[in-house]
């Protein structure tokens, strides 16, 4: 078997100098510098760069501490094969840290653990920041964000402060987990299966940042056309001055 370590006695591959690691997480694929970049902050800047995150472990130095996960539903699927029925487990988890990060993972395996370990897997690396605020304050029109799954359709109304979350047990403990106070719901749609109901929520929290409140605004600045520069010359009488021909 070949040596792991160099001449230098320093360790080679993805775990080695120069790929990012920090804190004894030795990810691969440069992982450390793809993902969320520290000068993002606290895994705020999460897709400010062209590559997510690629691997867990990043999550977990982030954000590892806050983070809390519950399992929403384990429910049996079913595959018809030649050799007769195929049973399998399907988890859908759900993780945040209760301060504006939110992920939803589904994973199906034969065994219940195997499916909810590779669903708190998919949850990390489907997390995303979530945009806060309450009714009144810096909010526009386009207030409202939607979310949709199959035929389910959620949306998320800003509530005034003290309304707490009006919604049904599913939204409501993911917007919980995504760390909103205040907020109304309305569903439309098939919303007994819980997976569709779900991830319309999560598509819809998604969405919080994908519209620009009041502060965000770019200061426009405008050019004035060339009747408003010259106003005070144009409003002058002019008179037509006659030539006479000799």
């Amino acid at each position: 078997m070949a040596d792991d370590t160099s001449a230098a006695g320093e360790p080679r591959g993805p775990g080695g100098p120069g790929m990012g690691n920090r804190g004894g997480f030795h990810g691969g694929f440069g992982s450390g510098i793809w993902g969320w970049g520290c000068s993002c902050g606290q895994g705020q800047g999460r897709g400010c760069g062209a590559h997510g995150g690629k691997e867990p472990e990043i999550i977990d130095f982030f954000l590892g501490a806050s983070l809390k996960d519950e399992v929403l539903k384990i429910m049996p699927v079913q595959k018809q094969t030649r050799a007769g029925q195929r049973t399998r487990f399907k988890a859908f988890v759900a993780i945040g840290d209760y301060n504006g990060h939110i992920g939803l993972g589904v994973k199906c395996s034969k065994e219940e653990a195997t499916a909810i370990r590779g669903a708190i897997t998919l949850a990390k690396l489907s997390i995303v920041p979530v945009c806060r605020g309450y009714w009144g304050n810096k909010i526009g029109k386009p207030h409202t964000v939607t979310g949709r799954c199959g035929s389910g359709l959620v949306c998320l109304i800003p509530a005034p402060r003290g309304s707490g979350i009006v919604s049904v047990p599913v939204p409501k403990k993911l917007l919980m987990m995504a760390g909103i106070n205040d907020c109304y719901t309305s569903a439309r749609g098939c919303t007994a299966t819980l997976g569709n109901f779900a991830n319309a929520t999560f598509d819809a929290i998604s969405k919080t940042y994908s519209y620009l409140t009041p502060d965000l605004w770019k200061e426009a600045v405008f050019t004035k056309s060339p009747y408003q520069e010259f106003t005070d010359h144009l409003v002058k009488t002019h008179t037509r001055v006659s030539v006479q021909r000799t």
